[in-house]
């Protein structure tokens, strides 16, 4: 393995201002208080099918909302993290949670933790999890480190487990669909909102993304750690009042292949082991 092969994105990184200024669902966490999923998180977590009884694990778990939500729904989950801050408010977060569930009479405690670790070794026994959760955290990790935590999650996978990723933005998306939109935007008199780097509508990308995916490439890496699934794309809803000929336009760039390929915005997977 070279030097390059080696790199990783520091955990200092990863502050508490980072996961309550600029790590996607923030404000509905500051706005809820850590109560409700943002709507990323809701879709992926409805996409994982979690059930009662079931084991989870969040890899990269943040803010801990994840775990919290689990918790409420009677499901034992754990959530990792390499950043001190991400440890910290998953425990506030856990603790909370815990003391609201013992004031509501509940008896029978549910188990939940976090563990400061990395995802490319996982603090867990084999074949452990029903459900491995891995969301916003592939565009984080180089491409030697996400096929090592791919394999991680694959041992602490149960047989019958299932993976589940989200993961933003369409790599196809930023190199091919996102120049033409910019230019489009600027004869509109939009250019101000459509800076030429598409990382720099939110600048901490420019340091923390290092490994955004397209299908193709999300279905290899799957496929290199041992997995078969189903990946897809989807884009958040764009509610917006447009004139026909605009609405058509949007219709299909979201909706038909190939252009939809390039204009959807986010990369969903569900695997299981091969």
């Amino acid at each position: 393995m070279t030097e390059k092969d080696n790199q990783s994105l520091p955990s200092e990184l990863y502050t508490e201002e980072y996961f309550l200024t600029a790590c996607e669902g923030y404000d509905v966490f500051i706005e809820s208080e850590g109560v409700q999923l943002s709507r990323r998180l809701h879709d992926s977590f409805k996409i994982a099918e979690v059930q009662p009884g079931m084991r989870v694990l969040d890899v990269g778990c943040g803010r801990g909302e994840i775990v919290r939500y689990c918790m409420e729904q009677g499901i034992e989950a754990y959530g990792i993290d390499y950043a001190l801050a991400a440890g910290k408010m998953t425990r506030d977060v856990i603790e909370v949670e815990q003391k609201k569930m013992a004031e509501s009479g509940q008896n029978e405690a549910i188990k939940a933790g976090v563990c400061l670790s990395d995802a490319k070794k996982l603090p867990f026994p084999t074949g452990y999890f029903d459900r491995v959760l891995m969301f916003d955290v592939v565009e984080h990790l180089y491409p030697w480190e996400l096929q090592e935590a791919m394999l991680e999650v694959r041992r602490v996978l149960k047989d019958n487990g299932r993976f589940i990723i989200h993961t933003a933005p369409n790599r196809w998306y930023d190199q091919y669909a996102y120049p033409w939109v910019r230019r489009f935007r600027t004869l509109t008199g939009h250019s101000d909102h459509y800076p030429k780097d598409p990382r720099a509508i939110t600048p901490v990308n420019q340091h923390v993304h290092v490994n955004e995916q397209d299908m193709r490439s999300m279905k290899k890496a799957l496929a290199d750690a041992g997995f078969s699934g189903k990946v897809w794309l989807d884009s958040p809803p764009q509610n917006r009042q447009e004139n026909f000929i605009l609405a058509g336009l949007r219709f299909v760039a979201f909706d038909v292949p190939p252009f939809r390929w390039f204009f959807e915005r986010e990369v969903f997977a569900v695997a299981e082991k091969q």
